[in-house]
């Protein structure tokens, strides 16, 4: 009898062990900064594959990350709200939900405003519901909670951006191209493609006055007189051309070229047929080098989303005002000049992009996201820069941002697309505008 009502009791605490096991409550889910640097790779790739122009690509990447950001900022004492700080934002809804994950709701937000901004939806909603899926059998009552305030976040950071006038300028006329003046901007081979987005000065900026508060210097005078300045700068181009093809694709130059070379509309002709190759963006790449940077410092979710954000806004003001420039400005390009008057067969080492010369569009966005990231981790914050390595390209190491910033500049000369003047006025025009941001926004607490 002493023998059953021991194997009873054993029985019995064994059950009420199980019991016990299954009725506690399900645990947090837990958000990684890397479930961030997915979710941003997610846009990359959607992007690459819609051939997003560069203008457009850095607006689809900021939209997200301010969502994110301010969900996050939420519940921070470190972190600010842009609300009143960015043109026209006044914050968004708060929650009172204490069964709400912010993390896991600001990641919600980022990949729902990501969709309503790119085609290929169904390759981010694919995404999407993967995560959904397994968040919601870890916790289904934070799961529901969260995706119900980021959706909510996400509306209303939909309603903000429907008003930056990008809706506008898809209805307004294309860019006529002024053949009876030799100085401004012809389209260029192979696809000899129209102007791209020569009405992007009119988006609303995050933090500009207007398009033209950087407005930089004019570039020297046009003039095919040997001895102008100008005429000086399209020798270079051709000079320096000849001189880094001399030992063939391994020279220094070139593959410098090549690799900030971030230019979505290349295209490759193979008898009849005409393709573009799949290419990242200028504020790409920037991007890219925010998530290496925040990875090597080891950063959590609120500072990973943090350097997005400051960085993403900074890249799509330095595009704003940089087209402002070039569709002022209206320049031919070095390609057109050297077939012209030099030599009919030279090509440039880089493919040309489809807008006018003046300013560099690489240099004003380089100047600029590196100044922030500067402002962000320091000066001499070394890194690898493995950004171009899904696309075939080896890793190259820098030892600050701004040095990352000269040479992304100068590529476009040793590419063969830009002029002296472009490269140096833009790089100049985007640190100015980087050094706005730090200085005006208030993000952070000191």
């Amino acid at each position: 009898m002493r023998k059953m009502m021991m194997r009873f009791g054993s029985f019995t605490a064994l059950c009420l062990a199980v019991l016990s096991s299954c009725s506690e409550p399900p645990q947090p889910i837990s958000i990684s900064p890397d479930d961030f640097h997915n979710s941003v790779d997610q846009v990359t790739e959607v992007m690459i594959h819609d051939i997003f122009s560069p203008p457009v690509a850095s607006r689809i990447y900021a939209y997200p990350n301010v969502a994110a950001y301010e969900i996050l900022a939420s519940q921070s004492e470190e972190f600010n709200s842009l609300a009143g700080q960015v043109r026209d934002f006044k914050g968004i809804p708060t929650t009172s939900d204490l069964q709400v994950n912010h993390e896991l709701a600001a990641l919600i937000a980022h990949m729902d405003v990501s969709k309503r901004l790119i085609f290929s939806e169904d390759r981010i909603e694919s995404y999407q519901d993967s995560l959904y899926g397994v968040w919601s059998k870890a916790n289904e009552a934070e799961f529901e909670a969260s995706k119900k305030y980021g959706l909510e976040v996400a509306e209303h950071i939909a309603a903000w951006l429907d008003g930056d006038n990008y809706k506008q300028t898809r209805t307004m006329p294309k860019f006529t191209v002024q053949t009876d003046d030799p100085s401004r901007w012809q389209p260029t081979p192979p696809a000899y493609m129209d102007g791209i987005e020569p009405h992007w000065n009119k988006i609303r900026p995050f933090l500009l006055d207007s398009a033209s508060q950087f407005k930089p210097l004019p570039p020297p005078p046009y003039s095919m007189d040997k001895g102008s300045d100008f005429y000086k700068e399209l020798e270079e181009v051709y000079a320096v051309s000849q001189e880094i093809t001399k030992n063939g694709d391994d020279s220094e130059e070139i593959q410098i070229a090549q690799f900030w070379d971030c230019n979505p509309y290349v295209s490759v002709t193979r008898g009849h047929l005409m393709f573009a190759t799949k290419k990242i963006t200028p504020g790409a790449h920037w991007i890219g080098i925010s998530k290496i940077a925040s990875r090597k410092a080891d950063y959590d979710v609120m500072n990973t989303v943090y350097t997005y954000t400051h960085t993403s806004m900074a890249i799509a003001d330095a595009f704003i005002s940089c087209w402002d420039e070039k569709y002022r400005s209206n320049l031919v390009r070095p390609e057109t000049l050297i077939n012209e008057h030099m030599d009919d067969s030279w090509q440039p080492i880089l493919q040309t992009p489809p807008f006018p010369e003046y300013v560099s569009g690489h240099s004003v966005v380089s100047g600029a996201a590196s100044e922030v990231l500067t402002g962000i981790f320091g000066d001499n914050f070394s890194f690898n820069d493995n950004t171009e390595v899904p696309y075939g390209l080896p890793i190259r190491n820098f030892k600050s941002f701004r040095l990352a910033a000269e040479e992304a500049a100068v590529s476009r000369l040793y590419g063969g697309i830009h002029y002296r003047a472009a490269i140096d006025n833009g790089l100049d025009q985007g640190k100015a505008l980087g050094q706005h941001f730090l200085n005006t926004l208030e993000m952070r607490n000191n």
